[in-house]
């Protein structure tokens, strides 16, 4: 069974193709600038060399037809037509309380992401543009809805409510729904084999800090609170997104700057975060280099971020009362020793030892480390997430209808074979391209 993730945004699609019986994927890529002219497509065989292919899009349909055209092209294709494609799983982020796990695809459901829209205007309007436009191309194939919300429906009442008028929650939906459900998933999972555990064994803290960065308190494997809220806006501090902050600072800024509430929504969403602090970086990389040169509001950067994350670390900590390992995924947390270390710092009295020289060398996006010291009673991973791995395993389970047989659903990156296997050839193809 070969299946075909998609991820659609507004102005890109990225994509993979995974063998379900060699348990490895073939390709990866992403068709960029989609609807914005000069329309490219950069893809990526499994163990061969990338390529770049420039077409215009005007349109999702015409992207996920580039994308069908490179993978059956006869030179760096990994099929040869496609009817080898057997499903669809595509990712939508937000499935609102109506879905609480992924689901098969029909006009319902499409209508009821239409509706949601609302609540993700920046997301699910692209994500059923991609979704429609997959279906007309690929019209007899299962399609399958995997929701960046789902994880965290599992979330007590107590955690999800905001305290407002009740009617706003009935009326209007405002909640706490959480967001990267399908990264802080697997990686709870993975997180799970390190310890040689069971997944509904373990009390984990994820921390998926990129550009868009969130945490999550799992308690037994499932998802009991969660730094994001009604929107991704809420919670850490980010590359462009404030994070936290007293709602009252939005009129205030109104009055102030004689500008709209939509205008201070657009400032704390693109215009804040490391961006809004440093005044020109967004990029932690850009960040952390500059600190070294001695720029003063990016070290201050840096221990903002790092302190906000500590902060929620000890709050969870509070939440769960006891915790089996914490998590570090996502761009910066895979790849910034400094953040790790400045937001773990001071923690030990907790159980948290960190080891320099094991944070200092985890910079890899494509291997797992152990950073933590061998003696330390709460364990700290740097985990690579692979959400496409999530969107595969869904799909698979859904068409073959084990996806609410608990005993016959397993998750395959429960196994260490799986990882190791595609994260030894990863790893040996960075470090080709580093020489």
């Amino acid at each position: 069974m070969k299946i075909l993730t998609l991820n659609c945004g507004s102005s890109s699609v990225k994509y993979q193709v995974y063998d379900w019986e060699e348990k490895v994927p073939l390709a990866q890529g992403v068709v960029e600038r989609v609807t914005i002219g000069d329309s490219f497509i950069k893809h990526t065989p499994f163990g061969k060399d990338p390529v770049k292919i420039s077409h215009e899009c005007p349109d999702h349909e015409e992207a996920i037809k580039l994308i069908m055209d490179t993978l059956t092209h006869p030179d760096y294709g990994v099929i040869k037509d496609l009817s080898e494609i057997d499903a669809v799983g595509h990712r939508v982020v937000h499935g609102g309380e109506e879905f609480t796990k992924s689901v098969l695809i029909d006009d319902k459901v499409i209508k009821t992401f239409t509706e949601l829209s609302s609540l993700a205007p920046l997301h699910n309007p692209a994500n059923v543009k991609g979704i429609k436009a997959a279906m007309k191309v690929l019209p007899n194939v299962p399609h399958v809805a995997v929701m960046d919300t789902a994880f965290h429906q599992t979330m007590p009442e107590y955690a999800y409510l905001y305290a407002v008028p009740r009617r706003w929650y009935e009326a209007y939906g405002v909640r706490k729904y959480g967001f990267h459900g399908t990264s802080h998933l697997y990686v709870s999972r993975r997180a799970a084999v390190m310890l040689g555990k069971k997944a509904h064994e373990v009390n984990l803290i994820t921390c998926h800090i990129g550009n868009g960065a969130s945490m999550t308190a799992i308690k037994n494997g499932k998802s009991v609170d969660h730094s994001m809220g009604f929107t991704p806006l809420e919670g850490l501090i980010m590359g462009t997104r404030s994070g936290d902050l007293d709602p009252a600072i939005i009129t205030y800024v109104m009055e102030k700057e004689n500008i709209t509430a939509d205008e201070v929504l657009y400032i704390l969403n693109k215009k804040s975060g490391i961006f809004g602090i440093t005044g020109k970086y967004t990029d932690r990389r850009d960040v952390e280099i500059a600190a070294e040169k001695g720029d003063k509001l990016a070290k201050l950067a840096i221990e903002m971020e790092a302190y906000r994350i500590r902060k929620y670390i000890g709050a969870y900590y509070a939440v769960l009362g006891r915790v089996d390992a914490i998590v570090f995924t996502a761009g910066v947390g895979e790849r910034s020793p400094i953040i790790r270390e400045k937001a773990l710092s001071g923690l030990e009295n907790l159980g948290i030892y960190l080891d320099r020289d094991k944070n200092n060398k985890a910079i890899s996006r494509n291997k797992e480390f152990v950073i933590s010291k061998d003696d330390s009673p709460v364990k700290v991973f740097v985990i690579p997430t692979d959400e496409e791995m999530v969107f595969t395993e869904d799909v698979v389970a859904i068409v073959e209808g084990t996806y609410d047989v608990p005993e016959k659903y397993t998750y395959s990156f429960e196994s260490p074979d799986y990882v190791n296997k595609l994260r030894e050839l990863a790893y040996k193809k960075e470090m080709e391209n580093m020489h």
